[in-house]
Parts: structure tokens; sequence; C-alpha cells
């Protein structure tokens, strides 16, 4: 469970149980997820008496991604060009996540240890204000925070990017192999879809539970440990980054996102679970606000991305629904 909602007079606890006060007013919820992703919750809401509203899964759905590849977060496409198929780890905080002086530190020297190719979207540690982006070969004195000699020593291996990255893009890229994520929820849709398996560094909220979901549940992350201090030692990061790269668990984490990544597709596909519950719920609502004795053909359903608009409720970045 997510911090926040174990401390009942924490703020964020108030505001969503305020929140979950309202979910049985709609006549149904859609949620961003697939009944072959997680059946035993989809099933528990189907058959409890508890869950008022019907609860429609219509994913995975995720960003198509910049249909524009010019400027200079889409340098690093060209860059993964010149890699092998399946060795890259991109690694990425999201536009929330920071790391202290010293979890950075220890993410650089681990990154460096382990001799792998990667990408890493890098953000100024607590206190510092971001920059542009640069690459191995310039605006070296730009980013200090980063150990000294670093960006010099994995220029031939590593692309360091600043703030922003065409994420999607790089997910779907073939040279991509893995994603080191703090496990918001739509990044794990998005590596599903795209088939890379993940090593999970929750940060806060809901991520810690969708990164139990995704390595003791799916078994398609690795999660990472922290030290006593709370720390991820650059020896952990290594033995991660190695294993998920070039590693017996990394291979088998591949077969098993392989496996998702189709009933990812199957959901999403004309006939499929996702589509015909998102029918299910426009048909629901067709009926309420047109005639309640009207139905319409199957070719009139609006499919996943021709569907002209869905409200979603969002309490968190990144939740389901």
């Amino acid at each position: 469970m997510a911090e926040p909602l174990q401390d009942k007079k924490n703020p964020t606890y108030i505001r969503m149980v305020e929140a979950a006060k309202k979910f049985s007013m709609p006549k149904g919820i859609l949620v961003n997820s697939f009944l072959e992703l997680e059946p035993r919750p989809f099933k528990a809401m189907e058959e409890g008496e508890w869950c008022k509203p019907k609860v429609y899964p219509v994913g995975p759905l995720i960003r198509s991604g910049s249909k524009n590849q010019t400027g200079e977060g889409f340098e690093c496409l060209k860059w993964l060009d010149k890699h092998p198929v399946g060795l890259v780890l991109f690694v990425s905080f999201g536009s929330g996540g920071t790391l202290s002086q010293q979890q950075l530190n220890e993410l650089a020297f681990g990154l460096e240890k382990s001799g792998q190719r990667f990408i890493w979207v890098v953000k100024s540690p607590h206190g510092k204000s971001d920059a542009s982006y640069f690459n191995a070969q310039s605006h070296l004195d730009t980013f200090e925070f980063l150990p000294e000699g670093f960006l010099g020593r994995v220029e031939d291996r590593g692309l360091v990017v600043s703030v922003w990255a065409p994420q999607v893009k790089i997910l779907s890229h073939g040279s991509t192999g893995g994603f080191l994520t703090h496990c918001e929820w739509n990044l794990i849709l998005e590596c599903l879809v795209c088939g890379v398996p993940m090593i999970a560094w929750p940060l806060f909220v809901e991520q810690k539970m969708n990164a139990v979901l995704g390595t003791d549940g799916l078994g398609v992350t690795r999660r990472v440990k922290v030290d006593e201090n709370g720390v991820v030692g650059r020896d952990e990061v290594e033995n991660c980054v190695r294993s998920l790269i070039e590693g017996e668990e990394g291979r088998k984490m591949r077969l098993k996102v392989s496996e998702l990544k189709g009933l990812a597709a199957n959901a999403l596909s004309r006939d499929g679970l996702s589509t015909r519950s998102l029918f299910d719920a426009t048909q629901m609502w067709w009926k309420k606000h047109r005639n309640e004795n009207e139905e319409f053909e199957t070719r009139d359903v609006f499919i996943p991305g021709a569907i002209k608009f869905v409200i979603l409720p969002v309490y968190w970045s990144g939740q389901r629904v």
C-alpha cells in the first residue's frame, strides 16, 4: 500500500477517502489495465458485492509518442541505431523523480561498473536546477553534479540526456533491452506494450505497489535493494544491470514480458477483451442517454484510439483509472 495511505492523519489519506466515497456514484469506471494482466483483481471486482459500479478494463492505453523526430532530444534515437539489438539499458525516473547527490553518485558508478550500454535521462539532485540536453562529447562542465570524469569514462557506451527523452520511441527501439524505472503505472504499461523488462526503483506513492506487482506478480521486473541507510549502492546497481542485460534472470524476464506483450496486443485487437469492454461501456452510456432499448452494431464501436472522449479521474500521476 502507498505510504501516505498508511497514516490516517496524512492529508493524502483524507483526500483519498473522500475521493473513494464518490466511486459508487458513476455507472462504470474505466481502468487502464487489461484482464490478462490482473485477472484476480478484476474477477474479485466482478463477483464482489462491495464493488457497486461496473469496472471496465480498457487498456493498455499508452502515449503513442511524437511523430516529429527532430530536435535535440531525438538525437538519442540516432545513437541507439548504432548499437546492438537488446543491449542498451534505458534509465529514467520521469518528470517528478529526483535523487540525492549521494544516490546519484552511486547510480553513476554502478552504471559505469556494469560495463553495459545505457541511455540515462539524468536530473540534477535535490536543490539543483535542471539543465539542457547534452551528450558525452559536449557541455561536460554543465553537469558538475556527476562524478568527476564519469562522462569521459563512459562516452563509448553511455549517452547522458538531461530532463527529457522520447520515452516511447526509446522503449520501442530494437536496441533497448531494459528499463530502470521508478514504476509509475503508465510506464509499466509502456514496457509491456513494447516488450521491455524492467529494473524497479520505486520512489513514492503507488510505485512500490506497482514494483511488487511487476516483480512478484508478473515476473517482468527485478527490484533494487536498499542498504541500511536507504541508499541503493553501486554494487547493487551493477548486479541488477548485469543480471537484466546479460544474465539468466534477464532472459527469463524477456520471455515473460514478450508473452505479456502478445496478450496486451490481443486485448486491444478488434475482437479483444479490452475492445469489447470499451464497447460495453460505450453501449451502456449510449443506451442511458439515447434510448433504453436501442442497441448499435459492432461496426459502430469506437475502438481505442478512435473514441472521441473518455473522462478518466486521476488522483496520482500514473494512476490506473
